[in-house]
């Protein structure tokens, strides 16, 4: 099906939702393939965060038990120093550059990783990264 892939915020959002047919059978596609999803250490805060701040415990622990079957790579100084890199190239062009997408993407260089995300347009300027989305 395809590359090994990191997994963007609004990819696994979707994901647990189960709403958007089309990431659903990517996903489930992807599963049978590769065995499990890979995020980084920032998609993991970003919907911890998002899940705590509703107070949705039942999500929160649905999540938990998600992760215990995903990888989730570390945010490590190599991937923050990539990070700052892209933040400051983007800032150059002009281009969209927000700290975690950097860093989620920089986490993807870092692996050698494919970003799946649906908001391509947010990486598209960034040299030496492939983008994808399940949305199509």
């Amino acid at each position: 099906m395809s590359d090994l892939c990191v997994l963007d915020t609004d990819t696994l959002s979707e994901i647990l939702k189960q709403q958007n047919q089309d990431v659903v059978v990517n996903a489930a596609a992807y599963i049978r393939e590769h065995g499990e999803f890979a995020i980084s250490g920032m998609v993991y805060f970003e919907i911890v965060r998002g899940l705590r701040a509703i107070k949705a415990t039942t999500k929160l622990s649905a999540f938990d038990q998600l992760c215990q079957s995903m990888t989730i790579y570390p945010v490590t100084a190599e991937i923050l120093d990539l990070a700052a890199s892209l933040w400051a190239r983007g800032k150059q062009l002009g281009k969209p550059r927000t700290d975690a997408d950097v860093i989620i993407a920089a986490t993807a260089l870092n692996q050698h990783r494919t970003l799946v995300t649906g908001n391509t347009a947010h990486f598209e300027w960034i040299d030496g990264l492939v983008v994808s989305s399940w949305r199509k």
